[in-house]
């Protein structure tokens, strides 16, 4: 990059210059992928919705592909902060922990129906979405069997990556068809409902 454009103007310096930019471009395409027309991701509609042109989109990310992979490790990461913030938030009780960690992840796609949609959304299909959903789901599943052993005292085991696999999945096809309004229930129901079968599943798998 030219050291011009890495130069501070009005107290701003280059390199976060090109971080708000790359934010900019990760919002757009948060907004044409997960949007409700479905996927209507391009890079010339991305940089049109940011207002930057196609140099500083290349900026960025290489392609399109590598556009789609950020939005979707955004989506994730903003997910996940907010579950778990407020499991630590929650207290010492575990059920208090489980049902707090499930009422930010439901208000997390339920506020903001793009994450859902990027998660969740089965009309869309684009092949390295489905890459990185499967992916999520792994890191999903570990992040709750670390959190089973820490609040719980479970110990490590194949039962306990069984069940957090389970457990995972189950939640992404709940969250699809209350999503997608196949599942009648208001978000208070499904927060209730999911937290008793995670909770009968800890307990199962709980020491003793």
């Amino acid at each position: 990059m030219a050291a011009a454009e890495m130069r501070t103007y009005g107290g701003v310096s280059g390199a976060d210059r090109k971080a708000e930019r790359r934010a900019q471009l990760i919002e757009a395409g948060l907004d044409l992928l997960g949007g409700a027309e479905g996927d209507q991701l391009t890079v010339r509609r991305v940089c049109q919705r940011a207002g930057l042109t196609a140099r500083y989109f290349y900026e960025s990310f290489a392609g399109r592909d590598e556009l789609v992979a950020a939005v979707h490790e955004h989506v994730v990461q903003t997910v996940a902060a907010a579950a778990l913030s407020a499991v630590e938030a929650a207290g010492p009780e575990s059920d208090a922990k489980i049902r707090a960690g499930l009422e930010h992840l439901v208000r997390a796609v339920a506020g903001d129906p793009r994450h859902g949609r990027v998660l969740f959304s089965v009309t869309l299909t684009d092949p390295l979405l489905a890459r990185r959903r499967l992916e999520s789901s792994t890191f999903f599943a570990r992040l709750l069997s670390g959190k089973a052993r820490e609040v719980y005292g479970i110990a490590d085991s194949p039962e306990l990556d069984l069940a957090a696999q389970f457990v995972v999945g189950g939640l992404a096809q709940t969250l699809t068809a209350w999503l997608s309004g196949t599942l009648t229930m208001t978000e208070e129901e499904l927060v209730a409902e999911c937290a008793k079968i995670f909770i009968a599943i800890a307990d199962r798998e709980g020491p003793g």
